[in-house]
């Protein structure tokens, strides 16, 4: 079934669990992807396929190895010759898509998005766990489409700006790594497919941040990606005004605090969870413990001293109202111990509204 159709031409059709983009003439893509990927002119189709196999059902590739397989699901499941197009897999159904567009005078660019990351988001630079095949369900893949043309050079950069759009999109929803206490930049397995039109009378050279184009792309893909986050998982602004889903990546979650209460208090589990429901997305907290979360981040960055963001943090705590803990002192420890013992010291005040 055809679900769009843009400016130029180009088909997006949706059927079985894949995403198939035909191109209506000479294209030029820029693929991560590794069946076809690089740099090509010779491409017919690009496809975004949900290899999800259901619930409580593990991921499975059909051939010896991802490429393969790949080029296996173009053939059977698209009808589409394995050598003349580039894709991707995901987790993510083809169903909860965003599509943008965004048109200036004669410059038309269109993001296609799918996107989950509550399982495998992950910050550029923790720690590895290399393989050839997904793990875990989470990708952010792109499927940016440009109606120009585009010299290689500018067409690399456009990827950049689309890759910066991608990163500032999972930003501004603090949305966490699952394999660090950072934030997340992305999932371990995005791919990014971008497509200019080689036919087109608009050359481009620019797709910078300063360049029509590169605000085109900007805008396109933050809107897209938020989107796509928010029809597959329902990760939104909203879902984030939460004092879990802000220091979960510290260590604080719904479990641990309920193990460390029950050694001290006397409220039953229900209980417990029940006064924590109440509490966790009220106002003042929410706020005061984002401000506490940033004070933890700028330490790790090295962008202040333990001392001078524990001034700031006990003054916090007691915003939110927690009890007076002006005469703690910190120890004097390297950034990584601070960062646990002033969690640990927001947890305590925490429980103490319990």
């Amino acid at each position: 079934m055809k679900i769009y159709q843009l400016t130029c031409g180009d088909e997006l059709h949706h059927y079985k669990k894949s995403l198939v983009l035909y191109f209506k003439g000479p294209r030029k893509v820029l693929s991560t992807g590794l069946n076809q990927g690089g740099c090509r002119t010779d491409l017919q189709a690009v496809f975004n396929n949900d290899g999800n196999p259901g619930p409580g059902m593990q991921f499975a590739l059909r051939a010896k190895d991802y490429r393969t397989h790949l080029d296996i699901i173009a053939r059977e499941d698209m009808g589409l010759d394995p050598e003349k197009c580039t894709g991707f897999c995901t987790a993510a159904s083809m169903k909860h898509v965003s599509i943008q567009s965004m048109t200036q005078e004669d410059l038309t660019v269109t993001a296609i998005v799918t996107g989950g990351i509550e399982n495998n988001a992950c910050r550029i630079g923790d720690p590895a766990s290399y393989t050839e095949r997904p793990e875990k369900p989470g990708t952010i893949n792109i499927i940016l489409h440009i109606d120009a043309d585009l010299p290689d050079g500018a067409l690399t950069k456009a990827l950049t700006s689309c890759t910066e759009a991608k990163v500032a999109a999972i930003q501004e929803l603090l949305a966490p790594s699952r394999y660090s206490s950072g934030l997340a930049t992305g999932s371990g397995t995005d791919g990014t497919i971008l497509i200019c039109n080689t036919a087109s009378e608009r050359r481009l050279t620019d797709a910078g941040h300063h360049s029509r184009l590169g605000e085109c792309i900007g805008k396109t893909v933050i809107k897209a990606v938020k989107e796509a986050l928010s029809l597959q998982t329902g990760l939104t602004p909203g879902s984030q005004h939460d004092i879990i889903r802000r220091m979960d990546r510290f260590g604080v979650t719904e479990d641990s605090l309920w193990d460390i209460y029950q050694k001290k208090g006397s409220l039953p589990r229900y209980a417990f969870q029940n006064r924590l429901d109440n509490i966790k997305t009220g106002d003042m907290l929410v706020t005061c413990t984002s401000l506490y979360a940033h004070l933890l981040d700028q330490i790790g960055w090295g962008l202040l001293r333990p001392q001078e963001a524990w001034q700031a943090g006990y003054q916090i705590l007691r915003m939110a109202g927690m009890p007076d803990l002006s005469s703690e002192r910190i120890p004097e420890r390297n950034a990584v111990d601070t960062v646990l013992w002033m969690t640990q010291k927001y947890i305590d005040g925490l429980l103490s509204l319990f």
